[in-house]
């Protein structure tokens, strides 16, 4: 009877670990100003969110060693694919910024993007994870669609949400 009641509390512990710390959804809502930074892309180049105002932009937050956001990847690249030279008619383009949560450097993030073929110009390695700190990025992958006038306006959203919200809009 008791080990009944000791693996019962383990359980209850564990789940409340996970749904607390790597489950759950990050504290933004949809409305909110998406928080600004400045990172260097893979082609040396400084970015600042703001400078891609006036933009849909899809932050995907991923890693070339987490199976899930592998497997994420060809969805992401469709949806890309779909809307890179869309005419908006409260926008200038789509774009998609990939921050890599890498744990092991630049190469095994550079082979991922070849073989995953993310050919957006876009890419942040985020080795710090000052980011997805700011972003509240405890789980990957996780996404924020950003508006034009830099809102958030979908979190975690999967392709046919964002086609959704971007349909409206296409000339």
């Amino acid at each position: 009877m008791s080990k009944l009641i000791i693996n019962t509390i383990w359980i209850g512990a564990i789940t409340l670990f996970l749904n607390g710390c790597y489950l759950r959804q990050p504290d933004f809502i949809n409305g909110q100003t998406a928080p600004d930074f400045s990172a260097k892309l893979i082609t040396g180049e400084t970015l600042k969110l703001s400078d891609l105002k006036e933009n849909y932009v899809l932050i995907d937050f991923w890693a070339s060693w987490c199976g899930p956001c592998r497997r994420q990847n060809p969805k992401v690249v469709e949806l890309y694919k779909k809307y890179e030279h869309t005419s908006f008619k409260n926008a200038k383009k789509f774009i998609v910024l990939s921050v890599a949560l890498e744990k092991k450097g630049e190469k095994p993030w550079k082979a991922a993007i070849e073989e995953d073929n993310l050919y957006w110009k876009y890419h942040i390695l985020d080795e710090s994870g000052q980011i997805a700190a700011l972003y509240d990025v405890s789980a990957i992958p996780t996404s924020f669609l950003i508006s034009p006038n830099g809102l958030i306006i979908g979190v975690n959203s999967t392709d046919r949400e964002i086609e959704e919200v971007l349909r409206p809009f296409v000339k």
